[in-house]
């Protein structure tokens, strides 16, 4: 029985992560301001973890909506 591996849709080794880098940030968020699964991004769990701490912290400074409105 082979399993197919997925390829990372978001490869996060070669860039470093950070708050205030709303523009990479904006790609794990989607249309409605909800952060994406781990599943649709093909991040791995500390990957993940990191990006929903570093939206969560732009949140609450106001860097990034909590909701988008459309």
């Amino acid at each position: 029985m082979k399993l197919n591996k997925k390829k990372a849709l978001f490869n996060l080794s070669k860039q470093t992560l950070d708050y205030k880098d709303i523009d990479s940030l904006r790609k794990f968020i989607n249309d409605q301001g909800k952060i994406l699964s781990r599943r649709s991004t093909g991040l791995n769990s500390k990957q993940q973890k990191q990006i929903t701490k570093c939206i969560k912290r732009a949140r609450t400074l106001a860097l990034l909506p909590f909701l988008n409105k459309d």
